[in-house]
Formats: C-alpha cells, structure tokens, sequence
C-alpha cells in the first residue's frame, strides 16, 4: 500500500479523482469535452503550482534540498522527469564554489 493512501488529503482527493475518471470515461467518445477537462486540470495544476505550492517551498537551503529528494523518491514533479529532478538535487548538493565556477 502506497504512504499516500494514509495521507489525509489524499482522503478528500480520491471522491473527487474518482468523480473526474468517471466524468472522463462518460465523454470518452467527445475529444472536445474531453479537451476541455485537461485544460481545467492543467489550469488546476498551474494555479496550485505558482501560488499556494510555491509560497509553501522552504527557503533554508537544506530543506528545500530535503524536499526535493523526498520528491525525487516519491515520483518526482508532476511534468519534470526524474533524470531532470535528479540533476536538480545533484546540483543542490555541491557547495556554493562548484556552482560558481
């Protein structure tokens, strides 16, 4: 069992995923409704991602590093490959004179 389903937002998510599979599968025959829920879904993702995610990210260094290896190793970010993130973190852990060079 996967450490989100424990998760209590992932308890309030699931009716709702569930409601918006079902919603798809209702138009899966109708390529513009279904258009139109991925540009919904994508302007969920965008909003959540420049507003509340972005002001809830860690100044301090080390925890943002922290968080970026939790991402990593739960999946990492929703559109970013993991070869990318992990290049991130890599560049994350040198210290400050390595980046400057």
């Amino acid at each position: 069992m996967d450490s989100q389903e424990h998760h209590p937002l992932h308890e309030r998510l699931a009716p709702l995923l569930q409601e918006l599979r079902a919603l798809a599968d209702q138009e899966q025959n109708n390529p513009d409704s279904l258009l139109l829920l991925l540009r919904e879904l994508e302007a969920v993702h965008r909003d959540v991602q420049e507003g509340p995610f972005r002001q809830s990210l860690p100044e301090n260094r080390q925890k943002l590093f922290s968080l970026l290896q939790t991402m990593e190793k739960s999946g990492g970010w929703p559109y970013i490959p993991r070869l990318q993130l992990r290049t991130f973190i890599d560049l994350l852990g040198q210290d400050s004179t390595g980046l400057a060079a």
